[in-house]
């Protein structure tokens, strides 16, 4: 046992002494749609908080930094841009997204609708997936 944890402490290390951030891409920008949440205990029964969801970077547009030209295509890298990932990082940001217009979600109060299928102004997209902010949260 002491070795599997010997072996994760130094590939955390390793990981940590590479870890890069993802360009930005500046096409969209990112708007969180807001969502109210509730947050309750036996004691003191519930109070209402602001929070927000967040696309998953799955579904978001990757492309060139100041440009257009996506970095992924359907299941293929685009080998001139990314062709490893530290070069990837440098050549590629990742957009923001039209939560309602592309992926058809939206919210209202504590209600968070998700859209299926939505044919959109660059195409059909099929599925999504969000993530809930914590309340106060900005990323």
């Amino acid at each position: 046992m002491r070795s599997a944890v010997s072996s994760l402490s130094v590939a955390l290390a390793l990981f940590a002494s590479y870890a890069s951030a993802q360009n930005v891409g500046t096409n969209t920008a990112e708007t969180h749609p807001a969502i109210s949440i509730s947050t309750c205990t036996k004691a003191g029964g519930c109070t209402t908080q602001a929070a927000s969801v967040v696309l998953d970077a799955n579904w978001r547009w990757l492309h060139n930094v100041g440009g257009s030209t996506n970095c992924y295509n359907g299941n293929t890298w685009n080998t001139a841009l990314a062709p490893d990932s530290a070069t990837c990082l440098t050549n590629c940001a990742l957009d923001g997204a039209d939560y309602s217009g592309t992926y058809g979600i939206t919210t209202s109060g504590t209600a968070l609708t998700l859209k299926f299928l939505v044919v959109g102004q660059y195409g059909t997209n099929i599925g999504s997936r969000v993530y809930l902010m914590a309340p106060g949260s900005t990323t």
